[in-house]
């Protein structure tokens, strides 16, 4: 991450802030002004006048200081070489710009601070018989001191907005990766809602649809094929109660995965569709000497041939529908169904997404899935490997 610029990380000036930082002022400019404001009143009112006066100036250039922090801190300091009262401007100023921590400028402002400093000890009239070295090292410790304190303010308040725009980033992430994952299982909600309820609502059509033309039905036979459609419903919502509950547990809220359809429950697939009057033939080549085929596996070849049994009793009812299954762990598990294609439209609703999403499906565990017409018939083939 880049340095931010200090105007980034500067604290605002308020009130207080403002208050008490004159108050700081006032009291350096009190250390280094009171002790030679008497000699300066009695023996150099020229130079008391000059004192005040620069102070007064640095007391309002100050306040520019954030605007123009080197300019400001540099006069500000220039103006402590012949007064006292400016030493409180002059520190404010100085603290400020090595906030910055920029070299150049820290190295700048040391220097022109401590010739400042020197020119007002030996030039104002003074009581002390201090050594000049002593002065000298004073002189030099406070502004190191003064320059220090600014650096290690400054270095605070970037960490600090470091540290605050990194938690206001991974909040932002973390939001995105809710809405993500929303969106993520709303997808898979979707897919698995037309995997299971496509199958059974186009029974339900296909049924209701004979009824609209078969006129010599008795009776019983409407009773009969209604308590048909009446039961697929159930199966509808049966199956939609199961998807809602498999894809979250009632008690912790989490996605879970089970129970879901398996290989073992294809013959099942086709028996009922056959029942429903789908002219079906299923051919099962899986080699399983091995062991069963795995779950995953199982439950995509599941999701294939219940959507190809669909597409067939909406697109060709009526005509025969193959579906075989082959492989084994070496090879994988190759599912082919194959239907002519029908000359009617069809009457039954589609999206057109049943493919899309088992493609999807079977790409995410590692396999393909494809389909084409080939010789007056529709086609669709996929293939998955064993250890999906």
């Amino acid at each position: 991450m880049d340095r931010p610029p200090p105007e980034a990380y500067q604290p605002p000036l308020t009130p207080w802030g403002r208050t008490w930082r004159l108050l700081a002022m006032l009291l350096i400019s009190a250390v280094v002004w009171l002790p030679v404001m008497e000699a300066q009143a009695d023996g150099h009112p020229t130079l008391f006048l000059l004192d005040a006066g620069l102070g007064v100036a640095a007391y309002v250039l100050v306040h520019w200081r954030r605007r123009w922090p080197l300019t400001v801190a540099l006069l500000t300091a220039a103006a402590s070489t012949a007064s006292g009262l400016a030493a409180g401007p002059a520190t404010l100023a100085a603290v400020s710009l090595a906030t910055h921590r920029r070299s150049g400028q820290l190295v700048a402002l040391f220097v022109v601070n401590l010739v400042a400093a020197q020119v007002y000890t030996f030039w104002q009239p003074q009581t002390t018989e201090d050594p000049a070295w002593l002065l000298t090292t004073v002189n030099v410790v406070a502004i190191a001191g003064v320059i220090g304190w600014g650096m290690y303010l400054g270095s605070r308040r970037e960490l600090l907005c470091t540290l605050r725009h990194r938690a206001e980033r991974a909040e932002a992430e973390q939001e995105l990766r809710i809405a993500r994952a929303r969106t993520t299982e709303r997808a898979r909600i979707a897919r698995e809602m037309h995997d299971v309820l496509a199958h059974r609502i186009s029974q339900i059509s296909l049924h209701a649809g004979a009824l609209g033309f078969r006129e010599d039905l008795d009776p019983a036979e409407m009773r009969a094929s209604a308590a048909v459609i009446q039961e697929k419903a159930h199966e509808a919502l049966t199956d939609l109660r199961g998807v809602l509950g498999v894809l979250r547990d009632e008690d912790t809220g989490e996605v879970v995965h089970a129970p879901q359809p398996t290989y073992d429950d294809v013959p099942r697939l086709v028996a009922e569709a056959s029942e429903a009057g789908l002219h079906v033939e299923h051919r099962d080549l899986v080699d399983r000497s091995t062991g069963p085929v795995p779950d995953g596996v199982g439950r995509t070849v599941y999701r294939i041939v219940q959507e190809g049994i669909t597409n067939a009793r909406k697109h060709a009812p009526g005509a025969l529908l193959t579906i075989e299954v082959s492989g084994s762990p070496d090879d994988g598990v190759e599912v082919c169904l194959r239907n002519p294609i029908g000359f009617g439209v069809t009457v039954t609703p589609g999206a057109g997404l049943g493919l899309v999403g088992l493609s999807e499906r079977a790409q995410l565990r590692g396999g393909r899935l494809e389909h084409r017409r080939d010789d007056g018939s529709f086609v669709l083939r996929g293939w998955l490997p064993w250890a999906a």
